[in-house]
């Protein structure tokens, strides 16, 4: 099996000098080159500002791998790292990617949407980068382009009606997940050594979980939020995508150094006194943040859809929730059913708060152009009154104290992370053109069914990590070979630390296994 760098290999490589930033920028570039014609994953590729960028980068490197003595008076300053070598940012030199929601000063974005080009049918590029295109420049990140969404990052699947589908490189006839889609495609066939995506409803969680990665939505407040439509009603964040626990780290750390971030008062959500990094480290040496009390988990298949769709839970999905409470046990936690109990009311007062945005968008007449599941959600919105969202926000705030008041009695809640495994590209609207309204409720329907744990994490406000736990053949369907199943642990308010540390112990049975692309 193919072995792909870590991030944290990347950076240590890069730190030695045995590797540069311009050698590993052009074999990603080449990597696009060779699999995205069926992958899918990028939507735009900036290759010369990318080489530039990684150039830029080694020069930086390079400085910093003499003692600082050498370059004082330049650019670098001294180090408290031993060696006393130069500070450098902590990606400096790493290739990486944002999805296509976000801006990068000079890319363009699309949103995955035809709406999104003006009268000759271009796309504007961006002035300025934003908040997250702007962390990651800081963390001296190359960026090499923009990867696959949804339309308006609506959706847990990656088609829109503008590019090819995104894919999975697991199984290339099915789909990676959404909204986060190409950039878990990117790291999962190597591409990428890691990526941060945002989570609205489940968008980071979603597409890593159907990639075989680790995946972490962030509590409420614990870094910048995500883009603006992901974050009505509070309810987006960013978040890593990751081939393992230390990877995840040491990209919270990153976002958790967003230039400005750290000066915002946030009690609820403050930051663990060490780096996030440092904590995942301890947890390999056997030092965790809980001592020798074992956690107090409890398991559940009950979702907040239940008794409005049909939530089945497919075999897979059992296998891979069994397994991880073996994991949990063989740690020595204890594990036990719980009842959460959901409020019936949840799916409709969610289904109204996520499309709240989709009638904001200023489409200027040009709604024939979207998806049907976009066009009948901005319909929709748009017929809606203040007093009716006002009443589902209600219920949602009166859901989310139910379920933090039941984290009194427990550090975390396993789910499983998805309901079925990856789903056949085109299967949430099959029978329907994606342009079609008509096929719109079947189409959301079949997202909640498949994902049908992630959103009320959103809605609550807690951070939540997803892994792969099994590797199998569906029993059912056409996959090529195994394909990753996994949970999602729920944790407590500002419990990231502990779930990363939780997951770096099980990381030798959560490494992704070699893709079947390439």
């Amino acid at each position: 099996m193919e072995h792909f760098p870590t991030l944290t290999e990347t950076v240590a490589a890069l730190r030695r000098g045995e590797t540069t930033s311009e050698a590993l920028t052009s074999d990603a570039l080449d990597r696009i080159d060779a699999l995205n014609g069926h992958l899918g994953a990028f939507v735009h590729v900036a290759r010369d500002a990318a080489l530039a960028s990684a150039r830029a980068a080694d020069e930086r490197l390079s400085a910093g791998q003499r003692p600082a003595d050498a370059v004082r008076g330049g650019t670098g300053r001294a180090s408290d790292a031993p060696g006393g070598l130069t500070t450098l940012p902590a990606l400096l030199g790493v290739p990486t990617a944002l999805k296509d929601g976000h801006d990068v000063a000079g890319m363009p974005t699309s949103w995955g949407s035809l709406a999104s080009r003006d009268e000759h049918g271009d796309l504007a590029r961006a002035q300025r980068s934003d908040e997250l295109s702007g962390t990651l420049e800081a963390a001296g990140a190359v960026i090499l382009g923009k990867t696959q969404v949804p339309e308006f990052l609506l959706n847990s699947y990656s088609e829109n009606r503008m590019y090819p589908a995104a894919r999975n490189p697991f199984a290339l006839d099915c789909s990676p997940g959404g909204s986060s889609g190409g950039q878990a495609a990117a790291v999962a066939a190597g591409i990428l050594p890691g990526a941060i995506g945002s989570d609205g409803g489940g968008s980071v969680r979603i597409p890593a979980a159907a990639c075989g990665l680790i995946g972490l939505k962030p509590n409420r407040g614990r870094v910048p939020s995500s883009d603006a439509l992901s974050n009505v009603g509070q309810l987006g964040v960013n978040g890593p995508i990751a081939r393992t626990a230390e990877d995840a780290a040491l990209l919270m750390d990153v976002l958790c150094r967003t230039p400005g971030h750290d000066r915002i008062p946030r009690p609820v959500a403050a930051a663990p006194e060490n780096s996030f990094r440092d904590v995942v480290r301890a947890a390999h040496r056997g030092d965790t943040l809980w001592g020798e009390r074992p956690l107090r988990i409890g398991v559940t298949t009950q979702s907040p859809f239940d008794g409005t769709y049909d939530v089945q839970v497919s075999p897979e999905a059992r296998t891979a929730l069994e397994r991880g409470v073996r994991q949990l046990e063989d740690l020595g936690h204890t594990v036990e059913a719980v009842d959460l109990g959901f409020d019936p009311a949840y799916p409709e007062a969610f289904s109204a708060l996520w499309t709240t945005a989709t009638g904001q968008l200023p489409l200027d007449g040009r709604e024939h152009l979207l998806t049907g599941l976009a066009r009948t959600f901005r319909a929709r919105s748009l017929q809606r009154g203040a007093v009716e969202l006002a009443d589902a926000v209600a219920v949602l705030r009166g859901i989310e104290a139910d379920v933090i008041r039941r984290f009194a009695d427990l550090d975390m809640v396993l789910t499983p992370a998805l309901a079925m495994p990856p789903r056949p590209v085109g299967w949430f609207h099959e029978g329907y053109d994606i342009a079609d309204p008509a096929g719109a409720d079947q189409d959301y329907e079949r997202q909640c069914q498949y994902t049908p744990w992630t959103s009320v994490v959103n809605v609550v406000g807690l951070p939540a990590i997803t892994y792969p736990t099994t590797w199998a053949v569906p029993a059912t369907g056409d996959y090529p070979g195994p394909v990753p199943m996994g949970v999602q642990l729920i944790g407590g308010p500002s419990s990231e630390a502990r779930l990363l540390a939780l997951v770096a112990q099980l990381d030798p049975a959560t490494t992704p296994r070699a893709h079947l692309v390439a």
